[in-house]
C-alpha cells in the first residue's frame, strides 16, 4: 500500500533516476504535498537504482497498464 494515493506513470516514459525523481516532485508538488519530497528524496537516493524504484512505489500509486489515452 503507497504511502499517498498520488498516481504517478513511469510506463513510456524516461527511465532515467533524475527524469523520475522531477516526475515525482512535480506529483507531490501538484497534489500539494511538498512536505513528503524531503523524507521521500531522502529515502529514493540512499542506495542504487532499483531501491529508487521501489521507494517510488512505496509512495506513489504507480501506472500498471495504462490505456492508450488515459491520463494519470
Amino acid at each position: 500500500m503507497a504511502k499517498t494515493n498520488i498516481k504517478i506513470k513511469l510506463l513510456g516514459e524516461d527511465g532515467n533516476a533524475f527524469a523520475i525523481l522531477g516526475r515525482c516532485r512535480q506529483a507531490l508538488f501538484r497534489a500539494r504535498r511538498l512536505d513528503l519530497w524531503e523524507d521521500f528524496q531522502k529515502e529514493a537516493t540512499s542506495s542504487d537504482y532499483h531501491h529508487l524504484i521501489y521507494t517510488v512505489f512505496q509512495y506513489f500509486l504507480v501506472d500498471q497498464d495504462i490505456e492508450e489515452g488515459e491520463e494519470w
